[in-house]
């Protein structure tokens, strides 16, 4: 790793982190909240120190990028990030303590929305809105947002772009991957422009469309109400949001092929059509299991059954209902939901549906040459041989993942929870669902785990949304040897 290369880049990162905040700012002075000075001294303290890093590090020769040095500089600028992002907090006192402000950062970051907070709706609506707007840059990726407004940086930016993207296949929809960033970039925008409007017409204030828009796209999660959706009480208001959580757990490069004419895509794309599919038989199984138990409308259950599905096996977060108190079985299956997650390309986390469909097809294939040893075959994914190397990467990944899952799960069993509490909070933060079952439910919040559980599941929540490899290979020796 070359220290100035990669401390020179986490300055930029830090530098536009705080100008960021100036939109919260603009928000604290409309509202007249008494966050303004605090919120101005934290725009000067992240963007001095990131000037200040930048200027006193950087040199000419430290604009071409190794694969290594990718790696880094992904891993070390989330760090960062969280950093920055739990100034705020911290200047305005809102969150006491460095250990709950960075957990509540990073959570935003990392698109998780695990929160420490009891009563969101008590916060300066400034802090409300940098809370939303840290999911929002996380959700796309402060690393791709970097490399989209600095031209510069397009030699060498394939190293960050396959550090950051939560994907095992990187797509370039763009010669220059400067061009491919900028791209995923307005994208993500006008969707989240388009969520925004659709919100206002179902009476949603502007404040509360722009704070949910910020958290849909990313699907991160955090509301700036204490009961998140369930607030609104409005089945058109939960309609929109559940199209918006669907569209941002698709693959991107689709929602690009759609606009460029392709309006077939999703039909044609394997990996679309498992995820709606599947999608639509968890939601059936879980109006079915409601209808009668929870609720005397099929209507009724369907509605709260569609949202809760959506949000879970999209990492969303957001919650309608306090799921806690369905049936068992209705539990069991948004527990493995938060095992699925969205699309590979898309903001959501878990472990990806390309994954789980070569997963299975791998599986079934060493099942067929049992039976059939002589046979020659290959594992295909929209009619495309898919190399023994990719396969070979995903199961490693999947090993590593689940070793992870279950080795924080018993950790966090050390500290007195119980089976559930201890499963369902580690995989809300190393899949990046957000709410857990147990003592984290949707209901409940993260404040209730002690400081070391807390910084386990920070851990967690980066290692999720970097995907494993990109935090992991720096704890390997033989990263640091020359």
């Amino acid at each position: 790793m070359n220290f100035h290369r990669t401390f020179s880049f986490v300055g930029i990162l830090l530098f536009f982190l705080g100008l960021s905040m100036a939109l919260p700012l603009l928000v604290s002075i409309v509202y007249k909240d008494g966050s303004a000075w605090a919120l101005l001294l934290s725009i000067i303290v992240t963007s001095g120190s990131g000037l200040i890093l930048f200027r006193g590090l950087k040199k000419e020769e430290d604009l071409l990028l190794t694969h290594r040095d990718g790696v880094a500089i992904v891993t070390i600028g989330w760090v960062s990030a969280g950093l920055a992002g739990a100034v705020p907090y911290i200047l305005t006192g809102a969150i006491p303590g460095f250990t709950n402000a960075y957990f509540e950062s990073l959570s935003g970051f990392t698109t998780t929305g695990s929160s420490i907070l009891t009563n969101i709706e008590a916060l300066p609506e400034g802090l409300i809105m940098w809370r939303s707007l840290t999911q929002w840059l996380g959700g796309m990726g402060i690393i791709v947002l970097s490399i989209a407004i600095l031209p510069f940086l397009g030699i060498g930016g394939m190293q960050l772009y396959k550090a950051e993207i939560p994907s095992p296949v990187v797509d370039k929809l763009k010669p220059r991957i400067s061009d491919t960033a900028r791209v995923l970039w307005k994208l993500y925008f006008i969707i989240t422009l388009m969520e925004i409007i659709f919100l206002l017409a179902g009476g949603m204030s502007l404040f509360d469309s722009v704070c949910h828009a910020f958290c849909t796209m990313p699907t991160g999660g955090f509301s700036p109400k204490n009961a998140s959706i369930a607030y609104y009480d409005s089945t058109y208001l939960d309609g929109v949001i559940v199209v918006f959580m669907l569209i941002a757990g698709i693959n991107f490069s689709l929602h690009y092929a759609l606009i460029k004419g392709d309006f077939a895509i999703y039909k044609k794309d394997s990996e679309c059509r498992v995820f709606l599919i599947l999608i639509f038989l968890l939601i059936i199984a879980v109006t079915l299991s409601l209808y009668g138990s929870v609720y005397d409308s099929i209507l009724q259950a369907f509605r709260y059954a569609a949202f809760q599905v959506s949000s879970i096996i999209t990492t969303t977060g957001f919650a309608t209902a306090d799921y806690e108190k369905w049936p068992f079985f209705t539990q069991s299956i948004l527990f493995v939901c938060m095992f699925l997650g969205g699309m590979a390309g898309s903001t959501g986390g878990g472990i990806k549906i390309m994954r789980i469909i070569l997963l299975v097809k791998h599986s079934y294939q060493e099942i067929f040459r049992i039976i059939h040893p002589h046979a020659v075959t290959t594992v295909k994914l929209g009619g495309r041989p898919i190399p023994q190397e990719v396969l070979s990467s995903i199961w490693g990944f999947f090993i590593l993942y689940m070793g992870c899952f279950v080795a924080a799960s018993v950790i966090m069993s050390l500290f007195g929870f119980d089976l559930v509490t201890s499963f369902t909070s580690v995989a809300a933060c190393i899949f990046n669902v957000g709410p857990g079952l147990g003592m984290v439910g949707p209901a409940d919040n993260f404040s209730v785990i002690p400081a070391a559980g807390k910084w386990l599941l920070i851990f967690c929540m980066l290692l999720g949304r970097l995907e494993i490899y990109t935090v992991i290979v720096l704890l390997i020796p033989e990263y640091w040897r020359k």
